[in-house]
């Protein structure tokens, strides 16, 4: 998924420092992962201006579409 978008870019897992409602799931012993396929550039992350470029948006809203698709697709093991 993310060659056929971005050939080239390496997928480099990272930890969240932040608080998710994977929480809820962890505690009932469900792992729980993230996948986030959005790049911010200059977000000012939680900042009072706190923006993403929109063909960041629009590439992101596709690329979770497309695994969505994919994960849901029948055959996936």
């Amino acid at each position: 998924m993310t060659e056929e978008m971005w050939p080239g870019t390496p997928v480099i897992p990272t930890m969240s420092t932040g608080a998710t409602d994977g929480m809820y799931l962890r505690n009932a012993g469900i792992p729980v992962y993230g996948v986030s396929g959005l790049f911010y550039g200059d977000s000012n992350a939680h900042g009072m201006n706190e923006h993403i470029p929109v063909k960041g948006f629009y590439e992101g809203l596709e690329f979770m579409y497309r695994l969505v698709k994919a994960l849901t697709s029948p055959g996936i093991s």
